[in-house]
């Protein structure tokens, strides 16, 4: 006789809501809920299948007609450090990124939500409170951390923290197989610093120095504006149907 698995997760279906990266279509996401011991081991399985976090929940599309949003990952030891690349660490060669525990605070919130303002008025988040704020940050129970990114100080050579104020920071899952960037945000003011390349640019680079050979990055939508840019980090994996799949060059767009 076989035995019901008592942990076995549970998945659920949303109802259909608009799609926030193509205009006109509709999106409908199955999830579950990662919660008690075995979370992280969940979210590792999941995670690999094409699944991303948000707070104690695991979830990824399942439009009924349209496969848009492909899953990809980077490939830490083959990354292509290019020179616009090496150009972007230059000038933010000043700053430090520090890995703290999921602890918000005024000042994180602060910088979410002049993120949000600026860059992203109209979109799911715009609404977040700072309790909304906390709960995306500490509500977990797998590996997660904030990384925090200020101007490197004089002990920062020994100690790996830097000083002063906060110019971006990153809400990071450690998987068994690489980093996934649940999500990140900068000062919208230091455009130029290209700060939103340079914190993938520092995952890849902490992931080689932990031995993980991925950078999970969510979803690419391809002819989404606001997508586009992680189609630039090569080579990459991107979940197909088949499995994953590795992408040496980006397509044109044109």
């Amino acid at each position: 006789m076989t035995r019901p698995l008592r942990d076995a997760p549970q998945f659920y279906l949303t109802s259909p809501t608009a799609c926030p990266y193509l205009p006109g279509r509709e999106e409908r996401k199955v999830f579950t809920h990662l919660v008690g011991p075995r979370a992280g081991d969940l979210n590792n399985v999941l995670s690999q299948g094409g699944f991303r976090r948000s707070q104690s929940i695991a979830y990824r599309p399942a439009c009924e007609t349209c496969r848009a949003c492909v899953s990809v990952r980077i490939c830490v030891d083959d990354f292509r450090w290019s020179r616009g690349f090496r150009k972007v660490l230059a000038h933010n060669g000043d700053l430090i990124g520090e890995a703290r525990p999921p602890q918000p605070r005024s000042e994180h919130y602060s910088l979410f939500r002049s993120y949000l303002d600026v860059r992203h008025p109209d979109g799911g988040m715009a609404t977040m409170s700072a309790l909304d704020f906390a709960m995306m940050v500490e509500d977990t129970h797998v590996e997660t951390h904030l990384i925090e990114y200020r101007r490197r100080g004089p002990d920062s050579g020994f100690t790996g923290r830097g000083q002063g104020d906060l110019f971006a920071m990153a809400l990071t899952d450690t998987l068994n197989d690489g980093l996934s960037m649940v999500y990140s945000v900068y000062d919208p003011g230091l455009e130029a610093r290209s700060l939103g390349t340079f914190m993938v640019l520092d995952h890849i680079a902490r992931a080689g120095r932990l031995g993980l050979p991925y950078v999970y990055l969510g979803y690419w939508v391809d002819g989404s504006p606001k997508m586009s840019y992680k189609a630039r980090f090569l080579p990459q994996e991107r979940l197909m149907p088949q499995g994953w799949e590795r992408v040496e060059h980006a397509a044109s767009t044109d």
